[in-house]
């Protein structure tokens, strides 16, 4: 697998739940687990960096923002979490309530989130303080994985919107997805797997019309059998698994002819 994430923009890390999207936003945290092996290169502004290097990055410079709530302590207050988030990013102690306030704020949300549990929020707030908690330390690259999935229509465009406004702030943000339909709305460009290769890489303007403008048959056939595109076959009769990716939280498998 390879692909870079600049300043600025959001790249879309789109494939089937099992590609190894999730996987490759860990190592480059530096979170694999201890059997894992790694084999290839990961550089931090042009510099390569081993492990020890990435888990310095993790937090700081580099954040998660994870899909599911339970990252959020069931225990304790979103203010308690948003506080200790502000310690770990340097804050000093007497300054984490003020901090944790106004991270709340560019979330939009007000002081009285600070005192509620996690099982007291709905998804998109839940989302929102997960949010706060992953900018704490103005990071430069936010992995967002998976942010989208059982929200309504409305909560997934703010999620993707706010990612959005990351990049136009002038960070890199790497969208790992399997619903191409959402990502284009805000991504860059796209970077197209599976089973743990990077199949493709193509501008977000490129998934249009008949897909004449994608090179590759899998992508040119992810993207004819969204339901928009009338689940059509490509004209080089690529065969689409009856899994094919829709959208909706689907998986999918394109096997060329």
């Amino acid at each position: 697998m390879s692909l870079d994430v600049r300043a600025g923009e959001v790249v879309a890390l789109v494939g089937a739940s099992g590609a190894g999207k999730s996987l490759l936003g860990h190592a480059v945290l530096g979170l694999l687990p201890p059997n894992a092996t790694e084999q290839g290169r990961i550089a931090w502004r042009g510099e390569d960096v081993d492990v020890a290097a990435r888990c310095r990055l993790a937090g700081r410079e580099v954040a998660l923002l994870p899909q599911a709530l339970s990252h959020l302590d069931p225990t304790a207050s979103v203010g308690a979490q948003l506080r200790r988030a502000a310690r770990l990013a340097g804050v000093p102690r007497p300054a984490t309530r003020q901090v944790a306030t106004d991270a709340l704020a560019r979330q939009g949300l007000d002081a009285s989130v600070l005192r509620l549990h996690p099982h007291q929020l709905s998804g998109g707030m839940g989302r929102r303080v997960l949010t706060a908690i992953a900018l704490m330390g103005d990071p430069a690259l936010v992995i967002a994985d998976e942010p989208t999935p059982g929200l309504a229509p409305e909560s997934v465009t703010a999620v993707l919107q706010r990612l959005r406004g990351m990049a136009d702030d002038g960070r890199g943000v790497l969208l790992i997805t399997h619903e191409i339909s959402a990502a284009l709305v805000v991504a860059d460009r796209v970077v197209v797997v599976d089973r743990g290769r990077t199949l493709d890489e193509a501008p977000a303007s490129a998934f249009s019309g008949s897909g004449q403008l994608l090179a590759h048959p899998y992508t040119r056939a992810l993207w004819l059998a969204l339901p928009a595109n009338g689940f059509r076959m490509p004209d080089d009769h690529t065969r689409v698994g009856a899994g094919m990716l829709a959208g909706s939280g689907g998986s999918f498998d394109a096997v060329g002819a």
